[in-house]
């Protein structure tokens, strides 16, 4: 397999830090939105719902298009920090809602479960992440 491209990003200081890509359009502090502090910041699983969010429309996009169906959408990927009961450790779920037009409920749901085979984020999480779909047709 050859790589398309690469993106790079470089993180100190983990929760309570900075992240910033090698380009310069991230540079952001990190927070954990969990403690009281006035410092503001993004936290991993923003960035997460950012990422996997675009991915899956894009995906959502080109299942559509593969399919002869003319959509617009939208995608909100809500992800949650949770606690693992299996180790006592951390772990995260996703919900991701996608609002789609121009096909019907039955169109969109269908859609969603072929676009969750495709995007490459839902190949990557496959099995190792809780991943709720919900489609609404408009």
């Amino acid at each position: 397999m050859s790589k398309l491209f690469t993106s790079s990003a470089t993180a100190k200081g983990g929760r309570g830090g900075h992240v910033k890509s090698d380009d310069g359009v991230i540079d952001l502090n990190v927070v954990m939105p969990t403690e009281n502090t006035d410092e503001t910041g993004t936290n991993p699983e923003q960035l997460f719902a950012a990422t996997y969010s675009t991915c899956f429309d894009g995906a959502l996009n080109l299942v559509a298009k593969n399919n002869n169906k003319d959509i617009e959408s939208t995608t909100t990927a809500d992800v949650s920090f949770e606690k693992d009961a299996s180790d006592g450790g951390f772990k995260i779920s996703v919900k991701l809602t996608s609002e789609i037009s121009g096909v019907s409920q039955d169109e969109a749901d269908e859609l969603m479960k072929d676009a969750h085979q495709v995007c490459p984020y839902s190949k990557a999480t496959r099995g190792n992440v809780d991943v709720e779909l919900e489609a609404k047709a408009k």
